[in-house]
């Protein structure tokens, strides 16, 4: 009996330390941009890897090319945080490289069903979105060979899970129209025409909770909102945030280290949205805004280079490829 009993204890504790190592692990974060191993203009796709495995795709924009780029691999989930180009995607390269850091070459035209919407489908993966995009985004998905029911709507305050990861969507203060190229029929030649988009509701951000505790804020396009403090860094308490800096389009580089020095107050930053060549040979320029952003901020900032994956254990700490 004592033997049964100690062989009973023996699995107990082996099935405690099974599910204390289900729940660490490092979250992979690997972007996506134009030129491999720098962080261009365009650069916004990012890839979200859970220690379970699932696998998101964040604004797939331009630089990923298409369904078949050999970097996605498995996808489960695509998150779009509004619907201008450059996140969308309406067009994409041709192939790896091409163009300039810079001035890339997007010459392959993807409208009117979107880089994100063929590469959902593609994977039959789930577009996570907010805003008014449900309706928009399960006509795109049935007319490009999809089901509608990938579509998940996730409305501010609402969560949604993928795998082990919770999702939610969070206010951005920024646009949200919808290109004519993105649309059929008379309502684009109309658009086109009177130079204006369709609306789409308000654009927004999202805040992934992983399995192993790291919580990530993703900014999208966004301006300075209070939300930032009373939403992610409050309630959700966010400790990794991925921060727009881009300027002009977006938050500055200023603004944005206030954001994250005093709102946000996350441990790590991933620099993302820059609208310049901000690396050459994978170093960082000086002069640059991606450079005054790593100088006013306090927390340490990592700059997303194409291809290279970095590695966050649950506390927002890099622990590999930093």
């Amino acid at each position: 009996m004592r033997n049964m009993t100690l062989v009973l204890a023996a699995l107990a504790l082996a099935c405690t330390g099974g599910m204390a190592q289900a729940a660490g692990g490092n979250v992979k974060i690997t972007p996506l941009g134009s030129h491999d191993g720098e962080f261009c203009a365009l650069d916004r796709a990012m890839i979200f890897e859970d220690p379970d495995g699932t696998r998101i795709l964040y604004d797939a924009g331009r630089t990923v090319r298409g369904p078949d780029d050999p970097r996605l691999g498995t996808i489960d989930a695509v998150l779009v945080s509004h619907a201008h180009g450059d996140h969308l995607g309406d067009v994409i390269q041709p192939e790896a490289n091409a163009g300039e850091c810079g001035k890339p070459d997007f010459s392959v035209k993807v409208t009117p069903n979107s880089n994100s919407v063929n590469i959902a489908v593609a994977k039959k993966a789930k577009i996570v979105i907010g805003s008014e995009f449900g309706s928009f985004f399960a006509n795109k998905m049935k007319v490009t060979g999809g089901d509608p029911k990938q579509v998940v709507l996730v409305r501010f305050g609402a969560n949604a899970s993928v795998g082990g990861v919770r999702m939610t969507t969070v206010p951005a203060v920024h646009s949200n129209g919808i290109a004519p190229a993105f649309l059929d029929g008379e309502i684009s030649k109309g658009l086109a025409e009177n130079g204006l988009t369709a609306y789409a509701g308000p654009p927004t951000g999202y805040v992934l909770r992983f399995s192993n505790g790291l919580v990530a804020y993703l900014s999208g396009d966004t301006g300075i909102t209070a939300e930032q403090d009373v939403v992610v860094r409050r309630h959700y308490k966010a400790n990794l945030a991925v921060m727009n800096i881009g300027d002009v389009f977006t938050t500055g580089p200023i603004e944005a280290a206030y954001v994250i020095n005093d709102l946000v107050k996350p441990k790590s930053v991933i620099a993302s949205h820059a609208n310049e060549a901000a690396t050459k040979d994978g170093k960082l320029l000086p002069n640059t805004k991606t450079a005054k952003f790593v100088k006013a901020t306090k927390v340490p900032v990592y700059v997303p280079l194409s291809g290279k994956t970095m590695e966050f254990n649950g506390k927002a700490k890099c622990v590999a490829g930093c």
